[in-house]
C-alpha cells in the first residue's frame, strides 16, 4: 500500500512512479558537499545511497484529498514508455497502478499541480500520439514564470505539453501564492526553475509541504546552502529553501513530502534555542 500522512480531514498519499540510480555521480550533482555532509546525509537517509555509493532516486507524485472529495495531484511523474524523461529516467512509470492501489480513480483528480516543467515531473500529464491530457477532468496549474521561461528553454515541451493543455482548456496559470481548497495552498518557491511551486497542507497545528524540487537530496537538509548542479537559479533556490525550511519549523510540527528523498515523508525537527 502507498504511504500516507493524515492532517485533520486531509490525506496525503505518496505515489511512486519509478526509481533507479541517478545518471551522474552524486558528488558531481552536489559539487560543494564534503565527506562530512555525505556521512550525515547517509545516516539520515540510507535508502538514498547504493552499496557502491551511487544516488538511488525515487520519482514520486502526491495525492491530496479531503475525505472522499476530489483529488489534487502534485506532479505527474516520469510517465509511460516514450515519455520525455525516457532519455535519462527509469521508464515506464507505474502511476496508474499506484493510483489504483491507493483507491484513486483518475476521473476523481480535479487538479494537477505541476511543481515545475522538468521531464520527470510531467510524464503522465499529457500522453499518446494525439497529446491528450491524461487526467481529463483536471485543471493543470503552472506558474506564469515557469511558462514564460519554457518558451526559450524547451520549445518542444511547450508544444508537446503546454499547447495540448491549452487546447483542451485545462491549463490554469498562477501568479504567486494561491489558495486551492481549505487547508491547501500553492506556494511560489522559485530557484530550481524560475516558476517552481510547492504545495502547503495545513491541518490542526501540523503542516506538510509537498516540496517538488525545492530540495532533492537529504544532503540539502544537512546543509540547505548546498547547491544542486541542475538548479537553474542557484542563489534564488538557496534563499527560497533556507527561508521556507526556517518558516516551517518555527510554529509547531512540520513534515516534508518529497519526490526524490529515500523516504517520502520526512519530519522536520524544531530549531534549538
Amino acid at each position: 500500500m502507498p504511504s500516507r500522512r493524515i492532517l485533520g480531514s486531509i490525506t496525503v498519499t505518496a505515489l511512486t512512479d519509478g526509481e533507479g540510480p541517478f545518471f551522474q555521480p552524486r558528488e558531481e550533482a552536489f559539487p560543494d558537499a564534503t565527506a562530512e555532509h555525505w556521512l550525515a546525509a547517509d545516516e539520515r537517509d540510507p535508502a538514498a545511497v547504493t552499496g557502491d555509493g551511487r544516488w538511488w532516486l525515487p520519482f514520486r507524485c502526491f495525492a491530496v484529498r479531503a475525505g472522499a472529495g476530489p483529488v489534487t495531484l502534485v506532479d505527474a511523474g516520469i510517465g509511460p514508455a516514450g515519455s520525455p524523461a525516457a532519455s535519462w529516467a527509469p521508464v515506464p512509470g507505474r502511476l496508474p497502478a499506484e493510483l489504483a492501489a491507493a483507491g484513486i480513480d483518475p476521473a476523481d483528480v480535479r487538479t494537477v499541480v505541476l511543481t515545475h516543467l522538468h521531464t520527470d515531473h510531467v510524464g503522465w500529464a499529457v500522453t499518446g500520439p494525439a497529446g491528450t491530457p491524461w487526467f481529463g477532468n483536471a485543471d493543470y496549474l503552472l506558474q506564469r514564470a515557469e511558462l514564460d521561461a519554457l518558451r526559450s528553454v524547451d520549445p518542444g515541451l511547450d508544444a508537446g505539453l503546454v499547447a495540448p493543455l491549452r487546447a483542451a482548456d485545462q491549463l490554469r496559470v498562477l501568479d504567486g501564492d494561491t489558495p486551492l481548497t481549505p487547508g491547501v495552498r500553492v506556494l511560489s518557491t522559485p530557484g530550481h526553475t524560475p516558476g517552481h511551486q510547492s504545495v502547503l497542507v495545513a491541518g490542526g497545528d501540523e503542516r506538510l509541504l509537498v516540496t517538488g524540487d525545492l530540495l532533492v537530496h537529504t544532503v540539502q537538509l544537512v546543509d540547505p546552502d548546498l547547491a544542486y548542479a541542475h538548479e537553474e537559479q542557484p542563489a534564488t533556490a538557496r534563499a527560497t529553501r533556507a527561508a521556507l525550511l526556517r518558516a516551517l519549523t518555527a510554529h509547531g510540527p512540520a513534515t516534508l513530502a518529497t519526490p526524490h528523498l529515500g523516504e517520502p515523508f520526512v519530519a522536520l525537527p524544531r530549531p534549538q534555542g
